[in-house]
């Protein structure tokens, strides 16, 4: 994505999207997560996770058309998006795999990085010395599919350095579950 596209894509969802601070459960115990985030989605795509279930807000006309420009792209009918704000370098997200069951066996999520560059890790699930380290420009976009999930885990660490904002949109496709 163009950066003047990107920048101006940053600050009006972080003007307008109705961020909160999840409470998740870590190790155990009721936290609250240290980012800003906001689920987004059809009226069926509601996911659950960190112990957790979040009910879609309805999609903005900028994400529904940044979905359709995804779906086109890459054949995936992405019908959510979980939107995470890293207000600066303090914010953080920590090793973790998206293998939910409604995410299916093999997900794709589209990553889509908006504001300051940070460092994105993945490391091997079976081997946690097998490392890759990326650093997410503005406007960048990863793409996470096959056994990506199943064999890697990632994180946002967090940093010393000053960083400004850092958004980040991961469209995914949910799977309703039977219950």
């Amino acid at each position: 994505m163009e950066r003047d596209v990107a920048s101006g894509l940053e600050v009006a969802l972080t003007e307008t999207l109705p961020w909160s601070i999840h409470r998740i459960r870590l190790f155990g115990r009721w936290v609250d997560s240290p980012r800003l985030s906001c689920w987004i989605g059809d009226p069926q795509a509601v996911y659950r996770y960190s112990g957790q279930t979040f009910a879609p807000h309805p999609w903005t006309q900028a994400l529904a058309a940044l979905r359709g420009r995804l779906r086109e792209e890459l054949g995936v009918p992405f019908n959510s998006v979980l939107a995470n704000l890293y207000r600066d370098g303090r914010d953080a997200m920590g090793w973790h795999s998206d293998d939910e069951p409604e995410l299916g066996a093999e997900p794709v999520i589209a990553s889509l990085s908006l504001g300051a560059a940070r460092r994105f890790v993945l490391r091997r699930r079976d081997d946690h010395a097998v490392k890759q380290t990326l650093v997410l420009a503005p406007g960048s976009l990863l793409v996470m599919r096959g056994p990506c999930q199943r064999d890697w885990q990632h994180a946002l660490p967090r940093t010393a350095k000053p960083v400004g904002p850092r958004l980040n949109l991961t469209f995914r496709h949910i799977r309703p579950l039977r219950r």
